[in-house]
């Protein structure tokens, strides 16, 4: 098994993870003082964690439809294929942390440098830069 077949993995577990979080998030969202309201940080938050599922299982699976067809990948693939994953388990994770500790946010530095790294190796392997 290639190592981005985690990334498959991961997509698949992400959107399940979306619908899944939208559930929930659906049994009460009619409850207009849920979570401080609709327009309260913390229900925003969540929110959000629920969409970065679709996103990153998105980009995830992104991630492998390259990787796949690159004629010669370089030693950053591997590298890429985990931060890629750490992004996607981290995101939503950090979000709820963040809806509960709002002086958290340097957390939000985790998934976001992680996805950041993971696009400028995959891009370098595209692009063949030395």
């Amino acid at each position: 098994m290639r190592a981005i077949h985690i990334n498959l993995v991961m997509a698949c577990i992400c959107i399940l993870m979306g619908f899944l979080s939208g559930l929930v998030l659906g049994l009460f969202f009619a409850r207009e003082k849920w979570l401080g309201g609709y327009a309260s940080f913390k229900r925003r938050l969540y929110r959000l964690a629920h969409i970065s599922f679709f996103g990153l299982g998105l980009a995830n699976l992104a991630f492998y439809l390259t990787a796949q067809s690159l004629a010669s990948p370089g030693p950053g693939l591997e590298a890429a294929s985990w931060l890629f994953v750490a992004g996607a388990l981290t995101m939503p994770i950090c979000c709820v942390i963040m809806a509960h500790f709002p002086k958290a946010l340097l957390l939000f530095g985790v998934p976001v440098l992680s996805l950041v790294a993971g696009g400028a190796l995959i891009l370098k392997d595209i692009i063949k830069l030395p």
